[in-house]
């Protein structure tokens, strides 16, 4: 019998693999919807995940005109493309290839998300954070991150890891503060590689791959498809041919969940609330 060593590190496989579903959103931006779907509506702390991706300007250009947020957290990861933020606080803002934004929208507020150019491509992510009962009605903030700011390693050969959130070795990532203490990261392997990354133990977690292929404990994961990892200490992420991917976890709430379109609490009454706070223009 071959025992693992006391406090050894724990190996995260893949529980199950998920495959977008082709939607739209906004005013008819066509996405790839992972996370927010009837085959996987939550993962605890995670909302939905989105990924959008066109060289044709028409499935992009009319973007997302003013729409509200209340009681949970946006990330929006820019590949490629350029996105105007407005909000009606009289914020501002542009996204940009490799930028990214975190908006925690908190108590309320109304913004819209608009590309900013008529050709070429736009791709990136959105994935929403749910935020804990004690901080739903926080004040609204940004933290905007542009793309010099996220710090780049290469801690294995053939490895790159842009580290947005949480923590790789000794380089953290820029974005502070939030609530689910999460790491996010983009993860590119070239052929024949492989990486290990220490998870936080009790954090839910994923892997989106969006380039090429991964494999992780023997399971490979396409693009287009997202890996929900069991428990475990270390993901191993191995590519044969090379792949990249988003690899996020975040500490899971174990609280209850209502929601109804963009508002995110914890009870019925609560959602009504949210739309009569709205509709009475009080975000």
């Amino acid at each position: 019998m071959n025992a693992r060593p006391e406090g050894s590190p724990t190996l995260r496989s893949v529980l199950r693999i998920v495959r977008g579903t082709a939607t739209s959103d906004g005013a008819g931006v066509r996405l790839m919807r992972l996370i927010g779907t009837e085959s996987l509506p939550e993962l605890d702390p995670f909302l939905l995940l989105d990924q959008f991706g066109s060289d044709s300007a028409a499935d992009y250009i009319a973007g997302f005109p003013e729409h509200p947020h209340r009681g949970f957290e946006t990330v929006t990861y820019m590949l490629e493309g350029r996105m105007r933020h407005r909000d009606n606080q009289g914020n501002e803002g542009l996204l940009v290839s490799g930028s990214v934004q975190w908006m925690t929208a908190g108590r309320g507020i109304v913004h819209s998300e608009m590309p900013e150019q008529e050709a070429g491509r736009m791709s990136g992510f959105q994935l929403w954070v749910n935020l804990p009962a004690a901080r739903k009605m926080t004040a609204p903030r940004y933290q905007d991150i542009a793309p010099e700011q996220i710090p780049s390693i290469t801690p294995a050969p053939g490895v790159k890891v842009r580290v947005i959130a949480g923590q790789v070795a000794e380089t953290s990532g820029p974005v502070q503060g939030i609530a689910t203490a999460p790491l996010f990261l983009d993860i590119a392997l070239n052929a024949s590689t492989h990486f290990e990354l220490q998870l936080p133990a009790g954090h839910t977690a994923f892997v989106a791959v969006f380039e090429g292929n991964l494999s992780i404990a023997a399971t490979q994961l396409d693009a287009g498809e997202l890996g929900v990892l069991g428990p475990g200490s270390t993901l191993k992420l191995e590519s044969a041919n090379g792949g990249r991917a988003i690899v996020a976890a975040a500490q899971p709430l174990g609280e209850p969940v209502a929601r109804y379109g963009p508002f995110v609490m914890n009870t019925r009454a609560e959602i009504i609330q949210a739309i009569e706070d709205f509709n009475g223009g009080r975000f």
